[in-house]
């Protein structure tokens, strides 16, 4: 279960502490202390960027990456989206994420000790920061949650989700019903 810290910490102060196998992130100041994600989390992220992988492949205008993948918005906010599609550059991969300057996708898959971050600290994060598309995805629940920045309620998706980029020739399509059945077989 993540827990708060009680100072206000920086992106430098974080990129200090050791690597011990636990995910660290900071939104406004306020360090989050996440464990490694059980396997079943982890299979569900893998394939999902597995399928945006193969619509990239292509596309060819963005890239999917994985946690762990530092975001920083500022001097006090970094986080590690589960996974994040950022633009390319000049038909390239992006050095870091102040090359890409931007997120078309950051997607979260709920776990009991992340999900209420998740749905609140993380969610007006990246809808105050203009991200494209902030996906939850819930297995318990076989949904995913679509947010975009100034929506005051999610699209719950369960049948199919649909992603269309812009300038994408096709949308991203993917059969939820499907997707949850697949994983943790």
């Amino acid at each position: 279960m993540g827990m708060p810290a009680t100072t206000a910490w920086t992106v430098e102060e974080l990129w200090t502490l050791p690597d011990d196998g636990q995910r660290r992130e900071i939104i406004d100041g306020e360090l989050f202390v996440s464990p490694s994600p059980a396997w079943s989390h982890q299979e569900i992220a893998d394939e999902l960027a597995h399928a945006l992988r193969e619509y990239l492949r292509r596309h060819r205008f963005a890239k999917v990456l994985t946690a762990p993948a530092d975001v920083v918005f500022g001097p006090r906010t970094l986080v590690q989206p589960d996974i994040l599609v950022v633009p390319l550059v000049e038909g390239r991969m992006p050095r870091d994420y102040q090359d890409a300057g931007r997120l078309l996708i950051a997607a979260e898959v709920l776990s009991p000790g992340t999900a209420r971050r998740d749905r609140g600290v993380k969610r007006l994060l990246y809808q105050r920061e203009n991200v494209a598309e902030y996906w939850i995805v819930d297995a318990d629940a076989r949904l995913i949650e679509r947010w975009r920045p100034g929506d005051e309620r999610p699209e719950v998706i369960t049948i199919r989700m649909e992603w269309n980029p812009s300038g994408a020739a096709e949308p991203f399509l993917l059969d939820v019903q499907e997707f949850f059945a697949s994983v943790g077989e």
